[in-house]
């Protein structure tokens, strides 16, 4: 096959895209034909975004030793004809598009789009509407390619290569066999694979997404404020209106106030332990789940007619 594989974790990096060096690796050792094109850096909670009035510009990238920072990134094509990926300065969404119409053509068509493997489980609602490695397979789809969204489900931040091989090798198995069986009314799939060391001998389930929510509050954290200087080209113009003696009228200033983004997560875990079923309670169980999608927000069908004031 020849496979498009992009993520929203950016190129190799062992804190914040350690998996898909593995991945790619594994898919063109099983045979297949593998183009790269990946964020130039992070882009990870940006679902199936395009920057509008953004011009892209690709680098290139070399790839090094597999679980080493040791690519090379170069502003100008490789002429030496060894291996090659494109880094996009746009979002995982983007970066299909220009795989699947741009780069590439003397490869022939592209018979699957892999989005991942996310550095991270994508499981219930909450995490995959946001998700761009989600966001990347449903473009893949939304351009009729066959796609899969590929997260991996870490317990820990040490990252044992003999896992993410095993994980990578159970995904490459994986997803030829749903290539090969791929049903007309799925336009993509969303699997998730826990990095255990008994990942190829757990059980590879169906799981529906589980539809939840944020319940407690906002997903932001409020900063200490800060207060700005005043201006003092604007205070000697208000005191010189003012005339003599109106120093202390100055008029106050608002504070200003700055927000982090600092999701709690305590929602999601009650949901999955409530539920007792579903992708995200399967992954905590060790399992290996696949969820097949529709590329779309499907209308409620019995609301219809005119709806007068």
């Amino acid at each position: 096959m020849h496979i498009l594989v992009v993520n929203d974790d950016g190129p190799p990096s062992n804190q914040s895209s350690p998996y898909v060096h593995s991945l790619i690796d594994t898919l063109q050792k099983a045979g297949h034909t593998v183009s790269v094109v990946l964020p130039h850096v992070q882009r990870s909670w940006i679902g199936k975004a395009h920057i509008v009035g953004q011009t892209l510009t690709p680098t290139y990238f070399r790839p090094g030793t597999l679980h080493e920072d040791d690519g090379v990134t170069s502003d100008r094509p490789f002429d030496d004809g060894g291996e090659e990926w494109v880094l996009m300065d746009g979002t995982p969404a983007s970066c299909v598009q220009i795989g699947l119409h741009h780069f590439f053509k003397e490869r022939g068509p592209v018979d699957l789009v892999v989005s991942g493997p996310n550095y991270g489980r994508n499981t219930t609602a909450v995490f995959a509407l946001s998700s761009g490695t989600i966001g990347g397979a449903m473009e893949g789809a939304m351009s009729g390619a066959r796609s899969v969204a590929l997260s991996y489900a870490f317990d820990s931040r040490e990252h044992d290569p003999d896992v993410i091989r095993a994980a990578s090798e159970l995904s490459t198995r994986l997803m030829e066999k749903l290539v090969g069986e791929w049903p007309d009314d799925v336009h993509l799939y969303s699997i998730n694979v826990p990095l255990r060391e008994d990942v190829g001998r757990n059980k590879i389930v169906y799981t529906e997404m589980l539809q939840n929510r944020w319940l407690t509050g906002s997903s932001f954290e409020e900063l200490p404020p800060e207060e700005d200087d005043h201006d003092p080209n604007a205070d000697e113009q208000f005191i010189r209106e003012g005339g003599e003696g109106h120093a202390e009228a100055l008029p106050p200033r608002r504070l200003h106030r700055r927000f982090k983004w600092a999701p709690n997560f305590q929602d999601v875990r009650k949901a999955v332990s409530d539920a007792q079923k579903g992708d995200g309670w399967e992954v905590l169980q060790g399992n290996i789940t696949v969820t097949p999608l529709v590329a779309n927000f499907w209308h409620l069908p019995h609301y219809t007619g005119e709806i007068k004031l």
